[in-house]
């Protein structure tokens, strides 16, 4: 070593340069500049050369300015899609963002490409793997096989009218724990208050009894999909080598993923003892979301670890989404008084014709109204159908976005597209229900809450809409003679819906309800990138409904 280093002053000193009068500092700042210079020219040839640099650009397009525009995108990511919506009609621009473009489609014309692109072109699930790591947080087994889809489309749904009284229960039981009818005003936190009540209910049909009422059971499936969401924004700062170790030691999903097995592990593992006894079918079998998957698994899928995996997975899906759409249409019954007494009208009238059924929510047009008005108005964010390019996509008119760019619909703009809707931005409680008993042949049924069109994008569209997500759903089931019914509907959000609309039945039949103060301002939405969610910390009143 001495030798060597010897040698190298010999060199320096026969080429005129003395080792002192090196500066260390000096060279390592030119060669980082000479990196900073080479990679940015780099990445500006590599920009012109793109077809994304053909896009219209909302905000800075260049290869260090667009981080300014990448920067205002975390606080008013919903603001430059407007911008860029109002300013490209029925056309296509590309927003910076900290890691990557994404680029927006606008309006219907569009939005019906992007919904038929066949997945091998646009990958739902590549862009849910972006966003949420799920082969890291949940493990490759959900990643790659998403067999429990079928759960929910076939037999989750299939159950929904027989275990209605379980439902309609659940939901009393919970609205008389988290907020006791009482003459005097009651205040709670809205948010979390809701979120109680729907995972009761959900684990109520999912789960059962008593588990569903367990409070620390009831918590970790509140929790897991925000450790979940956590964890991937974890995992998505570190590369792809190190993020398996991540994903394991430094999340809590892992933790969160055990908890789930000790509270459902002995119910899954006499289950699956019974059903390797006597088949998928054996007498009194209870008729649970345990039992309709495992109607389906198959090998390494019938074993305890799995099977939980599976029902946090739909409970990710379930309780959060549920949540937020219930929590919008609280605030704007709070603020929206005079619907109330029409509400309360049909749905006593319903009841009284077909009980507390699934059956008497689908009469109960007014309620599926106000509730698809409030989505339509606060839905959770600017753009939706976000998908991957696995190979070079090419609009109608011409327009070339390239592989591995991320690309969405703008979908709060064009909810509230004035061409579409009467004053697109006011709040109708009854727009839809109106719409409904219009003279056209499909109006009694694309316009009600579960109806997807494209002109309303709530639940998204085509082969991906809101069904488990955020894992990858399966083609929709005809639910309906009616070919338009057909196309349009998927069981994920068929729960969902008829979930909402009972809670909400229930709320608007048993309280009066007003926000904290007898206040008039709806609370604002929290944005945060393009989401859009309800706001998390405003209080609600609640009394026993009022007989005047």
């Amino acid at each position: 070593m001495e030798n060597a280093l010897s040698s190298s002053s010999l060199i320096l000193e026969r080429l005129g340069i003395q080792v002192q009068d090196l500066n260390l500092t000096r060279l390592s700042t030119r060669f980082a500049g000479i990196f900073v210079l080479t990679y940015g020219a780099f990445k500006y040839i590599e920009a012109k050369r793109s077809p994304l640099n053909r896009i219209p650009t909302v905000g800075y397009s260049g290869v260090i300015s667009s981080y300014l525009t990448a920067v205002k995108w975390i606080t008013s990511g919903c603001d430059l899609v407007q911008q860029g919506y109002d300013r490209y009609p029925n056309g296509v621009f590309k927003v910076a963002t900290v890691s990557k473009w994404i680029v927006v489609l606008t309006g219907p014309k569009y939005l019906d490409e992007l919904r038929k692109a066949p997945d091998e072109v646009l990958s739902f699930q590549e862009a849910v793997n972006d966003q949420t790591q799920i082969q890291y947080t949940l493990g490759k087994a959900i990643a790659d096989d998403q067999y429990h889809t079928a759960t929910v489309r076939s037999p989750l749904t299939r159950n929904l009218a027989v275990r209605f009284d379980d439902v309609k229960d659940e939901i009393a039981e919970a609205f008389k724990f988290y907020i006791p009818i009482s003459e005097d005003w009651v205040t709670v936190p809205a948010y979390n208050t809701i979120m109680h009540i729907v995972a009761r209910t959900s684990n109520r049909y999912f789960t059962g009894l008593p588990l569903c009422r367990d409070e620390g059971y009831v918590a970790l499936q509140e929790r897991f999909t925000i450790d979940v969401i956590i964890g991937a924004r974890i995992i998505n700062c570190f590369p792809d080598f190190l993020k398996p170790l991540v994903g394991r030691y430094l999340t809590t999903v892992p933790k969160s993923v055990k908890r789930a097995v000790d509270y459902l592990g002995p119910m899954v593992k006499e289950r699956l003892v019974e059903a390797d006894e006597h088949g998928s079918d054996w007498p009194d079998r209870p008729n649970d979301l345990i039992s309709w998957l495992l109607e389906t698994a198959q090998g390494y899928q019938r074993t305890v670890h799995d099977i939980v995996l599976r029902i946090l997975a739909i409970n990710f899906a379930a309780i959060h989404t549920s949540t937020m759409s219930f929590t919008q249409a609280l605030y704007d019954l709070a603020t929206q008084p005079d619907y109330v007494a029409e509400m309360r009208e049909e749905a006593e009238n319903v009841i009284r014709e077909y009980g507390w059924t699934k059956a008497a929510m689908q009469h109960m047009r007014k309620i599926d109204s106000f509730l698809k008005e409030s989505q339509r108005l606060n839905s959770v964010g600017s753009v939706q159908m976000l998908r991957k390019t696995l190979k070079d996509w090419t609009l109608s008119d011409g327009t070339v976005i390239p592989t591995g760019s991320f690309v969405g619909v703008a979908s709060d703009p064009m909810n509230r597209e004035k061409s579409a809707f009467e004053d697109s931005n006011t709040f109708k409680g009854f727009r839809f229900s109106e719409m409904r008993d219009g003279d056209g042949e499909l109006d009694s049924i694309k316009h009600q809450m579960v109806a997807l069109t494209l002109d309303t994008i709530v639940f998204g569209h085509g082969r991906h809409a809101w069904s488990v997500l955020p894992f990858q759903p399966q083609p929709d089931t005809p639910t309906h003679e009616n070919t338009y019914a057909s196309s349009t509907y998927s069981p994920g959000r068929f729960f969902a819906v008829n979930e909402l609309k009972a809670i909400f039945a229930y709320c608007i039949l048993h309280y009066d309800v007003q926000l904290e103060g007898g206040s008039m301002e709806r609370p604002k939405n929290i944005k945060y990138e393009a989401n859009m969610a309800p706001n998390m910390k405003a209080k609600v009143m609640f009394r026993k409904r009022s007989t005047s």
